[in-house]
């Protein structure tokens, strides 16, 4: 007897992370109280969705799987992530789609530009996979979207959370040019994970980064952060702190690393809310204008109220200096 057989021509979905694939499993640990989130369900949060569909942008809220999404979005703050949903880099911690990106899309800066305007921000968040294809790593496209902005909302502030633009020459020069308002980028981890958790990237590399940001221009703020739960020593993190200072790093965040999937990393313990307290009362002793630390904090989580206590902190600064 013959039997007929179908053969499916679909093609099979891509694998978010295909070089992950082969890893062996990290069971993901069932997160304490403290970490516990509701599941989004306010009406602005839908609207804040819907905007970002119709304009076809993308958000490194959802792409992260940020546990804040629904806090963020109920309150229109959604950090926007350009160039793209793709990203060059295959670090140990993130959930971003990892692979050759597309094409820049030209009209973006003009789409990031009327969605900040229709929400209204008083302080927009501007992030980016990295693009280690293109020759300026994308610096340019950073630079239009800050004047793309600039344009609809002068008012807005504008706060970008960048790539390392590693081997990129003249990069760093022609984003700072843009004049941002607040130029962060993440350290992520301690310098001993690095070649684990964060291959792709080097940790002077970034260090120098931000100092040289203060270099080129010494109004803008400076801002970066580590997950912690990875393994790190507290002492390790203690010298980290020290290495911002000498750049002269103004805000400083620290926040518990969330498992991604079974594949990722592994959470190697979870930080009480008393340890981020003492790691805050640490950071403030060196010196930092700003610190948030929580099992919950986020490099944009409540940037907007974050960047007006910056400036106070800074006003405050300069008049006891005088």
């Amino acid at each position: 007897m013959s039997q007929r057989i179908t053969i499916d021509h679909r093609a099979a979905p891509a694998l978010r992370h295909p070089e992950k694939a082969h890893r062996p499993d990290n069971p993901i640990q069932r997160k304490p109280s403290w970490i516990r989130v509701k599941a989004p369900n306010h009406p602005v949060y839908h609207e804040t969705r819907a905007l970002m569909r119709d304009a076809g942008l993308v958000t490194v809220c959802e792409e992260a799987a940020c546990p804040n999404i629904g806090e963020c979005w109920s309150q229109r703050h959604a950090t926007m992530m350009i160039m793209g949903e793709i990203c060059t880099r295959a670090c140990a911690f993130c959930n971003v789609t990892t692979g050759m990106p597309k094409h820049l899309d030209s009209d973006e800066p003009r789409r990031v530009g009327e969605a900040v305007a229709k929400l209204g921000l008083r302080h927009v968040v501007i992030t980016s996979v990295d693009r280690d294809d293109l020759p300026d790593g994308g610096a340019e496209h950073f630079a239009q979207v800050i004047r793309s902005i600039r344009e609809t909302s002068p008012e807005t502030t504008i706060e970008i959370l960048t790539p390392d633009f590693l081997r990129k020459d003249g990069a760093l020069e022609i984003v700072v040019a843009a004049r941002p308002d607040v130029f962060n980028h993440n350290i992520e981890t301690v310098p001993r994970l690095y070649p684990t958790i964060r291959p792709g990237a080097r940790y002077y590399q970034s260090v120098r980064l931000l100092d040289g940001v203060k270099r080129l221009d010494p109004s803008i703020f400076t801002k970066s952060g580590l997950m912690l739960g990875l393994g790190e020593e507290r002492m390790e993190v203690a010298q980290v702190m020290d290495d911002f200072r000498i750049a002269d790093v103004d805000f400083l965040t620290l926040g518990q690393y969330l498992q991604p999937s079974a594949k990722h990393a592994a959470v190697e313990k979870f930080i009480t809310p008393d340890e981020f307290d003492g790691y805050a009362a640490a950071a403030r002793s060196k010196g930092f204008l700003q610190v948030s630390a929580s099992p919950l904090t986020r490099s944009s989580y409540h940037a907007d109220s974050d960047f007006a206590k910056l400036q106070a902190a800074r006003k405050s600064r300069l008049k006891e200096s005088l």
